[in-house]
């Protein structure tokens, strides 16, 4: 198994809360950044995905705190797909801090719609393949 995919994110001071920590809807924020910088660096662009007439949606969300995250705190924030059959997959993330510490983890259920159709296309792991210079963050 390959090392999931992971960005550098810092936590900036309005991020944050009045308790002093990271807001909590800044980490499925967080999260997605990691899921498009991924998609990026795998070479798939959002250009892409539109031309081919597909995008990639959000079905379901799970997040699990750990531990707090304050402002100037350094994380990783990583990506690991896991595919089953048929239309959805899902990215398992965890957003940790530099000292190894896990502030969330994170499980999120997608699947890609076609823009025309309104519908999730049938195999979304295959047209991934086609578009990817670089499959093994997509763990093919």
């Amino acid at each position: 198994m390959t090392e999931p995919y992971a960005v550098r994110v810092t936590v900036r001071g309005y991020e944050t809360d009045a308790l002093g920590h990271l807001n909590q809807s800044v980490y499925l924020q967080y999260a997605e950044h990691a899921r498009w910088s991924m998609l990026e660096h795998s070479g798939v662009s959002p250009s892409e995905l539109l031309a081919k007439g597909v995008g990639p949606v959000v079905l379901e969300q799970t997040i699990r705190y750990r531990r707090e995250l304050r402002a100037g705190d350094e994380t990783e924030v990583t990506c690991s797909f896991v595919w089953g059959e048929g239309k959805t997959y899902r990215i398992e993330q965890t957003i940790r801090k530099t000292d190894g510490t896990v502030a969330a983890e994170i499980s999120v259920l997608c699947g890609l719609m076609d823009l025309k159709e309104r519908r999730l296309v049938t195999n979304p792991r295959g047209i991934f393949e086609t578009l990817t210079t670089d499959a093994t963050a997509f763990g093919l």
